[in-house]
């Protein structure tokens, strides 16, 4: 039987981020995608004016919905949430559908580029914590690591020595797995390797036996959506059986090649990257 993921995001018409890189990728990944809205843009938040519908309210019903269908799934995966109370509904889902059988993938989308998004508050921030913390994996950029370990946030903007940014991140991360957390990869971490003076981003996969970094040359632009897509990846991977570090391996490839190519065809930040054409990757764990 195919397997499904509950993916808990919000729904943007232009972007190429939330649900709509979410339900390709895990589809892509041979596993069933089961969309609940946190809410519907006509575009992502990047773009100078859209449409935001709030899904806050309506959340529990189809949760109910699914529960007259006993319904189950071998993943939930979470992305953008719009407040506290999101926070809660996704408990209330937890209680309904996550069993030992279950793994919950939280990316916990706070912030970046060493600071916390304006949207939300410290309230938040502290309930993600608490939501990050039953996660079986969680995805934090360095910034929400931060965030999410009570460190200075701006080590996320000021440290870039390959060594030292990550013994920093391994450490958090393991107070994350101290507080509860399963796993724990850092992605979009930019490095300056020590001895060749060369610029990488990369993800660092964090689990209980070791700490392994998959990086790539640094392009440098940044799009819509890649964490999007490497969440879905990861939670696609866990779906079907792969490797943590097979899986992190696979993204970075995937959508390293997407930035490259948009980079290359100029395609504007806040319309995400041209990953379309990568999803053959997915079909495989070996590229």
């Amino acid at each position: 039987m195919t397997k499904k993921i509950a993916v808990i995001n919000d729904l943007s018409g232009f972007g190429r981020c939330s649900l709509t890189a979410a339900i390709s990728v895990i589809a892509s990944m041979g596993v069933q995608p089961c969309p609940l809205p946190t809410a519907i843009l006509s575009a992502q938040t990047g773009f100078p004016s859209y449409f935001y519908d709030d899904y806050t309210d309506k959340m529990d019903a189809i949760r109910e919905e699914w529960e007259k269908m006993h319904v189950s799934f071998d993943g939930i995966c979470t992305g953008f949430l719009s407040g506290n109370r999101q926070i809660g509904k996704i408990l209330g889902f937890l209680d309904a559908f996550y069993g030992k059988d279950t793994f919950l993938l939280v990316d916990p989308v706070m912030g970046d580029n060493g600071s916390r998004f304006d949207i939300f508050s410290s309230e938040f921030q502290s309930e993600m914590k608490e939501l990050a913390a039953r996660a079986d994996i969680a995805t934090p950029n360095l910034t929400e690591l931060c965030l999410l370990t009570g460190a200075d946030s701006r080590l996320a903007a000021e440290i870039t020595e390959e060594s030292e940014i990550l013994k920093i991140a391994e450490q958090m991360a393991g107070e994350m797995m101290s507080g509860g957390t399963g796993e724990v990869v850092v992605t979009g971490i930019r490095v300056t390797d020590e001895s060749t003076g060369e610029k990488k981003m990369g993800n660092l996969a964090v689990t209980k036996e070791k700490a392994v970094f998959s990086s790539f040359p640094l392009v440098d632009a940044s799009y819509s959506g890649t964490g999007d897509l490497f969440a879905s990846v990861i939670a696609g991977g866990r779906a079907r059986g792969d490797a943590l570090e097979e899986s992190v391996e696979l993204a970075g490839e995937m959508i390293g090649r997407a930035i490259r190519d948009s980079v290359g065809s100029g395609v504007p930040r806040d319309e995400g990257v041209d990953y379309e054409k990568y999803l053959y990757m997915l079909n495989s764990s070996s590229f």
